[in-house]
């Protein structure tokens, strides 16, 4: 059994068995627990921390655990209806409301209930993570002299330095600012450019998580059409004449969700048209480390091309590692870096250090090609499979573009197909999948789904997955009956 279940499920059992005891019991030892329920002593230790988390038991080193005494009657609960006024109260004089709306990101950060097969997940499944990679990364940064102290705010020269090489060009190490995750890295560059009620453009679709942050930081996201080439160079240059905007936000490699990579040709005219503009590119160069095996040789990122400080860079180690290695860079030239490291100072300090000196022992340790190689493989694996599933089983959905890089396909649903309605519908068959309407920032032309092959368990739960979206789409009348 997985780690996790089994502690979850010893928590269960103790949680169950606690009446037993008198308030101020003694609990058996952890020696007897691991022999009674065969488990690890890690496990037993992790059970009763979430029980200690919980205010049922007391542990006392050397002592044991102890059966917490009964909790007393909280406090009465107020009244918070007072809220809604205040936090409206703003909006009726801002040009652009700062809404927060998480239900975009949320779609694939949230797991889905036990037995749904996770079509809908942003992350690497675990069995495709460097686990043991990252752990021997950490414990040798936890030895590291002066781990624990205050690292430089811009983040570790070694670090900067060895994301400066990845990207390429003229960018050094003084231009790198490190950052937590590309999400904040994103948040901290949209504030750093564009003032409330100003314009931004993005690709369409695009990624929720940018459209939100843009909303939150009460900018207005002026979509700008992308096909299998990328965004259309001669739509951009038309919307920063009509809106005067100064930011355009993209990822030319892989593009989430449509896996569309901007053609070569199309690369040097998105940089002379934002120059022209007096506008900044912000580049996000997300899943440049999930290359599939047959995709041949990438595409240098667009800042590497710039040397005139157009392109504010944006990569993440994130997406090859794990959710919660969140160590990312924000690479910029000229003036634009004092604010963006104004801003991040501001906002957080400083990344981790502990963080940091694991991020620098991974990519610094034999494992780490390994590991992109093997998971370079094994997405190539994946996607195929769920091609080969799609067009088996569901060729009524439009798939107009495989990529060679990335974690999804993007599909078009038959016309008047309710995207909501088939979402849950596919819950209920046990599959868990990503409408495309909040890829939009304005009406979509179609309805669409985005399917990730990267964060189930295998190929054969993608074969099972798609059979179930089979099962939800006869249901709602999106394709014949199965």
């Amino acid at each position: 059994m997985h780690e996790r279940s089994s502690v979850a499920d010893l928590a269960d059992r103790l949680r169950d068995e606690l009446d037993r005891y008198s308030p101020g019991g003694k609990l058996p030892s952890s020696r007897a627990l691991v022999e009674r329920f065969r488990v690890s002593p890690v496990t037993v230790s992790r059970a009763l921390a979430q029980l200690s988390a919980e205010g049922l038991v007391v542990t006392r080193p050397g002592a044991g655990a102890f059966r917490a005494a009964p909790r007393t009657a909280g406090p009465a609960v107020g009244d918070t209806s007072w809220q809604e006024v205040a936090l409206s109260a703003d909006a009726t004089t801002e040009l652009v409301p700062r809404t927060v709306d998480a239900s975009g990101v949320l779609v694939s950060l949230a797991a889905p209930p036990p037995g749904v097969i996770e079509f809908n997940g942003g992350y690497l499944h675990p069995s495709l993570q460097p686990e043991r990679a990252m752990a021997a990364a950490l414990s040798r940064a936890g030895r590291r002299p002066g781990v624990w102290a205050r690292p430089p705010v811009d983040g570790l020269p070694e670090l900067r330095e060895w994301f400066a090489r990845g990207i390429g060009g003229a960018i050094t190490a003084a231009e790198v600012l490190i950052t937590a995750g590309g999400q904040s890295a994103l948040t901290t560059a949209l504030r750093a450019l564009a003032p409330p009620g100003a314009p931004v453009l993005v690709e369409s679709p695009t990624y929720p998580g940018m459209l939100a942050i843009a909303r939150a930081a009460g900018l207005r996201p002026v979509p700008v059409p992308v096909d299998r080439d990328g965004v259309k160079p001669a739509l951009l240059a038309d919307a920063f004449r009509a809106t005067g905007a100064r930011v355009f936000v993209c990822q030319p490699l892989f593009q989430n969700p449509t896996g569309a990579v901007l053609a070569p040709e199309r690369r040097g005219e998105v940089l002379r048209i934002a120059r022209d503009a007096g506008a900044f590119v912000v580049e996000d160069d997300f899943v440049r480390r999930l290359v599939h095996e047959d995709a041949g040789p990438l595409p240098r990122p667009l800042a590497s091309d710039d040397p005139d400080g157009v392109v504010v860079h944006v990569c993440s180690l994130t997406k090859a590692t794990s959710p919660s290695f969140r160590v990312s860079a924000l690479a910029a030239r000229g003036p634009v870096l004092e604010r963006l490291r104004a801003i991040q100072v501001v906002d957080t300090f400083f990344v981790p250090r502990p963080l940091q000196e694991a991020a620098l022992e991974l990519v610094g340790s034999p494992a780490w090609p390994r590991h992109l190689r093997a998971v370079s493989t094994e997405l190539r694996v994946r996607r195929d499979a769920m091609a080969a599933a799609l067009r088996l089983r569901l060729p009524e959905l439009a798939l107009p573009h495989i990529p060679s890089g990335g974690y999804q396909l993007w599909l078009r649903l038959p016309d008047g197909t309710d995207e909501w309605a088939l979402l849950s519908a596919a819950l209920r068959a046990g599959v868990a999948v990503t409408p495309g309407r909040p890829y939009f920032s304005a009406e979509p032309p179609a309805a669409h789904l985005r399917l990730s092959f990267a964060a189930v368990a295998s190929t054969a739960e993608i074969t099972e997955g798609v059979r179930r979206l089979r099962t939800a789409c006869a249901e709602t009348g999106s394709t014949a009956e199965a």
